[in-house]
């Protein structure tokens, strides 16, 4: 083997073993408090929320039709919404908001990766039966989706749309 052959199986190697650390069960998440302070980093979509600040409730609920009901919501530029998101199905769900582009790489990185655990603000992963909730501050307007990422989901159209207006309209 020569010094080109043996540095490409070695960066092979560590490839596998970073992506295998990275491929945790979902069905094993440790998921957040909805009520603990979240990191506020900024979204192109917004910013996590304060549960104390939402004045609106939503209720999402998803299906094994990989459907969401509502799948259009309408919300103002600096509202913080308090999304429960119920799933009431037999398979694991999720609703996890972004942009078309986020969403897309999330999407195909999950399909490599389908155990992948993850837990960011805007993500709630919900078990057959359960309901989780998801605080967020939707401070840029525009239009955006909310998807279930979970590998075959997003592709079969489990998708949302959140329109976010502008501020005084």
């Amino acid at each position: 083997m020569n010094i080109e052959q043996t540095i490409a199986a070695a960066a092979a190697s560590c490839a596998l073993a970073l992506g295998a650390g990275a491929a945790l069960a979902h069905e094993g998440a440790v998921h957040k408090d909805a009520n603990a302070p979240a990191k506020k980093e900024q979204k192109p979509w917004g910013i996590p929320g304060d549960a104390k600040a939402a004045k609106r409730t939503i209720e999402i609920a998803m299906s094994d039709e990989m459907r969401f009901t509502p799948s259009n919501i309408e919300v103002k530029q600096g509202e913080t919404v308090r999304f429960v998101v119920t799933n009431k199905g037999k398979l694991m769900h999720e609703m996890v908001i972004g942009d078309r582009k986020t969403l897309d790489e999330h999407a195909a990185l999950m399909a490599r990766f389908p155990t992948m655990e993850h837990d960011e603000p805007y993500m709630a992963h919900v078990a057959s039966g359960k309901k989780e909730t998801l605080v967020w501050t939707f401070n840029q307007p525009g239009a955006f989706d909310y998807a279930c990422l979970i590998a075959g989901h997003y592709q079969a159209g489990m998708v949302g749309k959140i329109n976010v207006a502008k501020a005084g309209k």
